[in-house]
């Protein structure tokens, strides 16, 4: 009888998966550029299958590997291959070999992280290139003198993430879940990627739009400058070229836009920008970006309740709360599709905005946010369940996550709001927090704690109720919003977590009691919106592991109430 060999790579089965699963591939997995907002041409993809294992926590360095895992999926993931928890006292290591392109001679060689949870540290053939915190943000090292250019080289990155046993950002994540916690993730878990610049590049753009004197205010930031080196900028809308300019490079650009194309959920209108580095007229970088005209603050009714407006008008906003997990990649959509679909079925059922829920997405999920059109109010992965005072460690580490994750999507028009406390998790000074936030972005919105634990400052009052809705009390000139209500659940047989204990605020028998209720909370939430309410958010658009309260099953094959009547209801709050 003829053995057969088992695959190099495969899902691991036990738990429902979604139809994107049936695309992934372990050659080329998530192949999409992964940074629209600073485009160049030449990159490479480190994504695929990588060598790894599990050691003790002490070991400095590991020899040998037992097995293969799929970057950029998360290890206790069903996609990665292997599906195993990481546990505090030990670390999980990587290791494969790359190739420098020819093409790429003489240039200098940067190597980018979407994001690894928590702890890395990075080797480029035994050189010890550095050490990285945090599990949601991108970081990269320049590698340029640790490489070869006519072979092969190693790459090898060892992580250690002690979840809930340390005070560092986790979200959602513990190590054994239950109710409204979910799987913990480890390790790589967004894209890896090769870039070749010179030894002066662009190395980010701030880019804030003024639709009142329609102008887009720029700043370009470069690395290892020259004195005589200039900026060249064009933008375009669709494919009309509006402003060609050029001005040295330690100056800040305030670009005119004549009669701007205003980004809202209705049109959400992006330009295209070009921003190239000039010496001595030749090019010696370029990047491509987008942005987006629109403004947000806050303004007053006829009655004096504070609103929420968007471009100079009042908006309602309307929302669900997404936690970004999947069945099959916890916190990594299997496909650059699976993420885009997400936040267009939200769109079709008549939602304007999305609280992105104590989790930060790779960069591609904003983009479509912006493309599509749709509002953000963006969580701060939190670091505890309880409100205590945090050791100096974790301070630390929420400070420096919290001002890379403003920079790192400070340019993203469908943001609106950061919200840098959930209900008490983790909570410490509030009020320096937002002092923080409003000092490196002083053009959004910043609610300084959904639900419960609310200091007094910032833009927003926020209260959550299950089922509710709710309208806050002592606003003290700020805004008011319900954060989160709604929770109401329905099992969906075969489309369900494998969990005995399924969880939701409020259980139904069908669907059409489910949607009946649901209406009821819209009249409700008529009731509150000529009483100042001016946001609400849906807990939650899809089911997590064991909680069924999703408007769509986990593996997002079935909408539990009918589209179309959803979406009436929804767009009847808008009116």
């Amino acid at each position: 009888m003829k053995r057969t060999e088992k695959p190099i790579w495969e899902p691991v089965k036990g738990q429902i998966m979604t139809r994107w699963v049936r695309d992934v591939s372990p050659s080329n997995p998530h192949p999409e550029y992964p940074r629209p907002q600073l485009r160049r041409k030449e990159w490479k993809c480190l994504n695929g299958l990588w060598n790894y294992i599990i050691r003790p926590r002490n070991e400095k360095m590991v020899n040998s590997y037992e097995g293969k895992i799929l970057v950029p999926f998360p290890v206790e993931s069903a996609l990665s291959g292997v599906k195993e928890k990481l546990e505090p006292k030990q670390k999980l290591w990587y290791q494969r070999n790359f190739t420098i392109p020819k093409s790429w001679s003489e240039k200098r060689i940067l190597l980018h992280f979407g994001a690894v949870d928590w702890e890395a540290t990075i080797w480029v053939n035994g050189n010890e290139i550095g050490t990285h915190r945090g599990g949601y943000v991108p970081f990269s090292f320049e590698i340029t003198d640790h490489v070869y250019e006519n072979k092969d080289n190693e790459l090898i990155i060892s992580v250690w993430d002690p979840t809930q046993k340390r005070h560092q950002g986790r979200g959602k994540q513990t190590l054994i879940p239950f109710g409204v916690f979910y799987t913990a993730i480890s390790g790589i878990w967004q894209t890896i990627w090769l870039e070749p610049v010179q030894k002066t590049y662009i190395d980010n753009l701030k880019m804030v739009p003024d639709i009142d004197e329609e102008i887009l205010n720029l700043i370009v930031k470069i690395n290892n400058p020259q004195l005589k080196d200039k900026i060249n900028i064009e933008i375009r809308d669709e494919n009309s070229e509006i402003l060609t300019t050029s001005g040295s490079i330690d100056q800040k650009f305030s670009l005119k836009i004549p009669n701007p194309k205003l980004w809202s959920p209705n049109k959400p209108f992006l330009y295209d920008i070009a921003v190239k580095l000039d010496r001595s007229g030749k090019i010696i970088d370029e990047v491509k970006s987008y942005f987006g005209m629109r403004k947000i603050r806050l303004g007053r009714d006829n009655k004096g309740n504070r609103t929420i407006e968007l471009n100079n008008k009042p908006i309602f906003q309307y929302g669900t709360l997404d936690q970004g997990y999947w069945p099959d990649g916890l916190y990594t959509a299997p496909t650059d599709e699976a993420l885009r679909y997400d936040i267009e079925i939200t769109k079709e059922l008549g939602f304007n905005v999305i609280r992105k829920h104590i989790k930060v997405e790779p960069l591609r999920w904003y983009y479509y946010c912006d493309k599509l059109g749709i509002m953000v109010w963006q969580d701060m992965p939190s670091g505890g369940k309880s409100l205590r005072r945090r050791k100096k460690f974790g301070r630390i580490n929420y400070y420096n996550e919290l001002e890379s994750m403003i920079s790192t999507l400070y340019n993203s028009p469908s943001i609106v709001m950061w919200v840098p406390f959930n209900e008490g998790w983790g909570q410490f000074e509030t009020k320096n927090v937002v002092k923080k936030i409003k000092s490196q972005d002083p053009y959004r919105l910043v609610n300084n704690a959904s639900g419960w634990f609310d200091k007094g400052v910032g833009d927003i009052r926020d209260c959550h109720k299950y089922p509710g809705p709710c309208i806050p009390k002592k606003l003290k000139g700020r805004a008011a919003v319900n954060g989160e209500f709604g929770g109401l659940g329905l099992k969906v047989e075969d489309h369900m977590w494998h969990k005995k204990f399924r969880w939701a605020y409020k259980k139904f028998k069908n669907a059409e009691i489910l949607y009946n209720k649901y209406s009821e909370l819209i009249s409700k939430l008529h009731e509150l919106i000529p009483m100042g309410l001016c946001a609400a958010i849906y807990t939650q658009i899809t089911d997590v592991e064991g909680e069924i309260n999703g408007l769509l099953t986990y593996n997002r094959e079935v909408v539990k109430m009918d589209v179309e009547l959803v979406r009436k209801l929804n767009l009847s709050l808008y009116k």
